[in-house]
């Protein structure tokens, strides 16, 4: 047994003779519409106005979100962010083991450590020599926990 298949206008839901699927490119996609002869002619109108109109028109960007400036001066020379947790929590303070640190430890931790700041010489650093000892700023970082394992250095025969 045959069967007929009725296409029915996707627009004003007319049925015809003249209804067909019909294709057609918008905005780098491929569209797809049962028409009839006349909603077609309405459709290419519409585009052919459309492609008139997007010729003649700039593409608007979505505006981004505004990036923080990185920090040009950072605020702990020669240590890291390790050094510091490790130091707060030998000094009894609550730091969080991932994140960002309060300011407030970080500046404790800077008048622990004079090197350590901003305003710091570039050379000075947790390793660097101390003028008036010899001794770098860890042995001094040492010294004062108190509590380090004392450093013993072997005699290397010549």
């Amino acid at each position: 047994m045959a069967q007929k298949v009725i296409l029915v206008d996707d627009l004003d839901h007319s049925e015809g003779d003249d209804v067909a699927r019909r294709e057609f490119p918008l905005l780098n996609r491929t569209f797809s519409i049962d028409l009839s002869d006349a909603n077609q002619q309405r459709l290419s109108e519409a585009l052919a106005f459309i492609d008139e109109v997007l010729e003649n028109a700039r593409e608007v960007k979505q505006a981004s979100r505004a990036k923080k400036a990185a920090d040009a001066s950072p605020r702990l020379r020669g240590y890291t962010q390790t050094d510091v947790r490790e130091w707060a929590r030998e000094q009894g303070l609550d730091v969080p083991a991932r994140g960002k640190m309060s300011d407030e430890v970080v500046e404790q931790f800077i008048a622990a450590h004079p090197d350590a700041g901003p305003d710091a010489s570039p050379d000075a650093g947790p390793d660097a020599a101390d003028d008036s000892t010899g001794e770098s700023a860890a042995d001094h970082a040492e010294a004062s926990a108190g509590a380090a394992a004392p450093r013993v250095e072997a005699a290397v025969p010549a």
